[in-house]
């Protein structure tokens, strides 16, 4: 076991390290107090490569592991988890859904603009009636010979209202349940597709939440991917990947808590001397840091295995069941910590902890991946 970077990650790992501190850190309180997309700053991760990291360089990606991705992932989300959740989505879900499974025709002229930076994705799977359930797809996309006509609603989309390309799931044959499910590209400024309100969220404010609109969609065969009916297979296959995306933004939501509390203990003085110094706290700290170490360790053996071609389904559910935890955890300790200090915004604290919940929920809750994880370990 070799526990080492490779030179080339350790001055990926360095790069979104200074970015965060010099592109997020300014103003991230600010665009978390007034939802603020942090498009400026989004912007300059594509120019960096940040947007398509594991894109082969022929489709105008890095050509990078997933090993740097999650590194990257760790150091933007230790400042500001609404920028690091564009950077998942678009490379997990919706760059490396079209790598895989699209068309030349299709990377030829979504994927390349999508992993320079130049456009943002969407992946479009959630709806009102089916959460947890992907099976239960109601948006429905009717079959016209040389076009779809895709009818319904989508909700809680990560970059819904900045997207330009939308990966949209929908069912096309109803009889044949999962088996007759579709994965649609969908452009912003079709006919009849309509972007709702954003969402007043309690974590990862800056990030651009939306419900989507489908009413009479005329989509083009050829932004069908895949055969008629892989559908259901794509969204499942491609958030195995997301799920150690959203484990790393998890890593990096906890790493950053704990670095404020460490600094802040040894600052703070209580009794004559530092916080840091008091064994509650002192212990808190140890706790804090293990529980970290064992999280980094469960998100880099799941890129590790990606990067190595074997499976990583079991290895990123429990990378992302137990990074989210900690991540709860770390930062309600964090707040306590700074005592009432750490109750206020510009200590930083507060934000991590609202930002650290919804890792717990999206791209497969916690329930969800104890789903996966007890049928991989039972069968």
């Amino acid at each position: 076991m070799l526990f080492q970077l490779s030179e080339e990650q350790l001055m990926i790992q360095q790069a979104a390290r200074d970015f965060a501190q010099t592109e997020l850190r300014p103003g991230v309180i600010e665009r978390d107090e007034h939802q603020k997309f942090p498009a400026e700053q989004v912007k300059k991760l594509g120019e960096l490569g940040f947007l398509g990291m594991m894109v082969s360089e022929k489709y105008e990606g890095s050509g990078l592991d997933a090993l740097s991705y999650v590194l990257v992932m760790e150091e933007l989300s230790k400042i500001d988890a609404s920028a690091s959740v564009v950077v998942s989505v678009n490379n997990s879900l919706v760059c490396y859904g079209l790598e895989s499974y699209g068309s030349e025709y299709q990377k030829e002229k979504y994927l390349k603009p999508l992993a320079s930076g130049r456009e943002i994705g969407a992946f479009c799977l959630s709806e009102p009636e089916a959460g947890s359930d992907a099976t239960s797809q109601q948006t429905t996309a009717e079959d016209k010979g040389d076009h779809y006509l895709l009818n319904g609603t989508k909700n809680w989309i990560t970059n819904g209202g900045t997207a330009s390309t939308y990966l949209v799931i929908a069912q096309t044959h109803r009889e044949l349940k999962h088996k007759g499910i579709n994965a649609f590209i969908v452009e912003k400024g079709m006919e009849g597709f309509t972007v709702g309100p954003k969402e007043n969220k309690l974590g990862i404010r800056g990030s651009d939440t939306h419900s989507l609109m489908f009413n009479d969609v005329k989509v083009p065969k050829e932004n069908r991917i895949g055969e008629d009916g892989f559908g259901f297979k794509f969204a499942m296959k491609t958030l195995e990947g997301g799920r150690i995306g959203i484990a790393a933004q998890a890593l990096g939501i906890a790493a950053g808590a704990y670095e404020l509390a460490l600094a802040y203990s040894k600052e703070r003085k209580a009794f004559g001397k530092p916080i840091a110094d008091h064994q509650a706290i002192a212990f808190k700290l140890a706790d804090m840091a293990t529980q970290i170490e064992a999280a980094r360790l469960l998100v880099y053996k799941a890129a590790w295995l990606k990067d190595q071609g074997q499976s990583y389904t079991l290895a990123g559910s429990m990378a992302k069941l137990y990074a989210s935890k900690v991540a709860m955890d770390v930062t309600v300790e964090a707040v306590q910590i700074h005592g009432g200090y750490g109750f206020v915004k510009e200590y930083h604290v507060e934000r991590l902890m609202r930002d650290a919940k919804i890792t717990q929920i999206y791209e497969g809750t916690s329930e969800i991946q104890k789903v996966v994880i007890s049928r991989d370990i039972l069968k």
